[in-house]
């Protein structure tokens, strides 16, 4: 299994920018997905996740700006991210939790936001 992250770049602040995830491989069920960051020096951190009844969570520090969102049929997973921060500067990382057995995660993708 392998997840493959796209979208990212360099944005205003204030701009908006769209993750991608998608999984490929030997896939029987995705039981989870969720977006997480990393800013330089800092821990990786949730950014935002689905609950087990489906629905979602976030980051206080996203919250109403963020949307994570899935496409079952494609094994994707996204995060759309409006009114970009400078603090929103970090590697974003999916993470999909698959066959009942074990996490995988994608490669990161750089997200940059200039003030």
């Amino acid at each position: 299994v392998q997840l493959q992250a796209s979208g990212g770049g360099l944005v205003q602040a204030g701009g908006s920018v769209r993750l991608s995830c998608a999984a490929s491989g030997s896939i029987f069920t995705i039981n989870n997905m969720a977006w997480y960051r990393q800013a330089p020096g800092k821990q990786r951190e949730l950014v935002a996740t689905f609950t087990p009844t489906g629905g979602t969570n976030y980051a206080d520090s996203v919250k109403g700006r963020f949307t994570i969102s899935r496409d079952n049929a494609k094994n994707a997973v996204y995060l759309q991210m409006n009114s970009l921060k400078p603090e929103d500067t970090a590697v974003y990382y999916c993470k999909m939790t698959i066959n009942y057995s074990m996490d995988y995660w994608g490669k990161g993708t750089q997200v940059t936001v200039s003030s």
